[in-house]
């Protein structure tokens, strides 16, 4: 394996930087799903939702408190700043976790593209050197053409397979990034809606 990464030109070098980098990435953000899978609590979103519903504000702050589910923390934002604009807070709690589900996004897009490139370099320059063998007939060594052309090969072979191990957890987490937003859109909808009946409710109190 040594043997055939050495053949491969230097090109091998920053292709080798770039799989680093992807199953670092990977890893690290494999772990981070695997977290957030761990907190996400779906019931205490409920429950936040039905102390709205029943117009207990500061219970539902309380127990959005008292958990790390990433839709919760943003729903009890968006409670404890809507005074000053729901929408507005809604936006902000949204961005700042969305925000850690799109981290290394951009890196395993940025290997996805770069590394077929590296691959296609080290095939031009892989047959560049092969040709200008033949250019200066030396075909007494024919190991040597075949060795460029060897090299073109390699970087090429290389480059994609970094391209599509990167792209595989890239599109998982898109995924998981639309999940999430989902998630977070659906819930802050309904809290917009309890809290709208809750001042409702109020209007129609003072009314009487």
């Amino acid at each position: 394996m040594i043997k055939i990464f050495l053949n491969g030109g230097p090109v091998m070098w920053p292709l080798l930087i770039c799989s680093i980098i992807t199953v670092a990435t990977a890893l690290e953000r494999l772990f981070f799903i695997v977290r957030e899978r761990v907190r996400r609590k779906p019931e205490l979103v409920e429950k936040i939702l039905e102390r709205v519903e029943h117009h207990d504000l500061n219970g539902a702050i309380k127990i959005g408190n008292d958990n790390r589910d990433y839709v919760a923390r943003v729903l009890t934002f968006a409670l404890a700043h809507r005074a000053e604009s729901f929408s507005s807070a809604v936006l902000r709690a949204a961005n700042l976790e969305l925000k850690k589900f799109n981290r290394g996004l951009a890196v395993l897009d940025t290997i996805v593209t770069l590394a077929p490139l590296l691959g296609l370099l080290g095939t031009v320059t892989g047959m560049i050197h092969a040709f200008g063998l033949l250019g200066g007939r030396q075909l007494d060594a024919p190991e040597a053409i075949t060795g460029g052309i060897s090299q073109a090969l390699i970087a090429t072979a290389f480059g994609l397979s970094i391209a599509i191990v990167a792209l595989i957890p890239l599109n998982f987490l898109n995924s998981k990034l639309e999940e999430a937003r989902h998630d977070i859109e659906d819930a802050a909808t309904q809290l917009e809606l309890h809290l709208q009946q809750c001042k409702e409710c109020k209007h129609e109190g003072d009314a009487k």
